[in-house]
């Protein structure tokens, strides 16, 4: 009787002494699987898209009964979150690695946040604010956004020389725009701050010509100045910030891809090139162990 009730326990339980315990890594391997499941992955997207809507929403003007249906999906988006979030934490094999992950502590921060009542205090704005930042959840869920902002954190080294050389080639064509043009135009080329905002205008095309027509109309040759500066700015830097993203991009990308071959234990064309080196080297040693009978004549 006692064992056709232990052999009747649920899955990712056992009985010791009588007293049931949980089997905490089957419970563990169940909530993994639902973690790493696309369809789960999917509905946690559609959330976080919801959750973005919702915000919205709520800079419009709308009823009082609108409002009060938004404040109960926004509670239900909340309880979600914090369910996700508890699974992907249960699912962790190793609970404090969990916290080390930059992504995972920022979910739990904005999730944790989320769950202080303060709709009615003086911190709406803040309650506000951390609801604006739940789409940037979608950056940790989606493996393929993780790898962009990767990619643009580790150029930044790279970019801020592209940056300083911008600054300088700024500064200079400022200095000459404000010592030439001051004259014509105070409001753009008064001075050297002001005339570097007119050349950010020029960069970004926000009705230049109408700046270099003002100042042709007393240098006619001016032209050379923004058609260089445009050059300078607009094309060569432009291309070189492009290009810097796009090497980190795929050195990123390439360890993504061996990663994921790792996980999926796939030999990498490196390790296949070591097999065939190693079988080379055994064939060669084979064939010099060879006794001399056996050789071809």
């Amino acid at each position: 009787m006692s064992r056709s009730r232990y052999n009747k326990a649920p899955v990712g339980f056992y009985y010791s002494f009588g007293y049931p315990h949980v089997n905490t890594s089957l419970i563990q391997q169940k909530f993994e699987r639902v973690r790493s499941n696309k369809a789960f992955e999917l509905f946690v997207v559609f959330v976080i898209i919801a959750s973005a809507l919702l915000v919205g929403i709520k800079t419009y003007e709308l009823d009082p009964a609108y409002r009060t249906a938004l404040i109960w999906l926004d509670t239900l988006i909340t309880i979600i979150f914090l369910t996700e979030i508890s699974i992907r934490f249960i699912a962790e094999p190793n609970k404090r690695a969990f916290f080390k992950n930059g992504w995972n502590l920022f979910d739990s921060l904005v999730v944790m946040i989320s769950l202080v009542p303060i709709d009615n205090s003086d911190l709406v704005l803040v309650a506000r604010l951390v609801r604006v930042f739940r789409v940037l959840r979608m950056i940790s869920i989606i493996p393929e956004l993780r790898m962009l902002l990767a990619s643009l954190i580790k150029a930044l080294p790279q970019l801020g020389y592209v940056l300083l050389l911008m600054f300088i080639i700024f500064y200079i064509y400022a200095a000459i725009g404000a010592t030439l043009f001051e004259s014509i135009n105070p409001q753009l080329w008064g001075d050297i701050a002001i005339s570097m905002l007119t050349l950010f205008r020029v960069m970004t095309f926000e009705d230049w010509t109408d700046v270099m027509y003002e100042t042709m109309t007393v240098y006619p040759f001016s032209w050379v100045f923004y058609l260089s500066f445009i050059f300078f700015t607009a094309f060569a830097f432009l291309n070189m910030v492009i290009g810097i993203v796009v090497n980190v991009m795929n050195a990123e990308n390439e360890k993504m891809l061996k990663a994921q071959q790792l996980e999926d234990n796939e030999p990498t064309i490196k390790d296949l090139h070591d097999k065939l080196l190693q079988l080379e080297q055994l064939l060669q040693s084979q064939q010099s162990s060879a006794p001399a009978g056996h050789t071809k004549k």
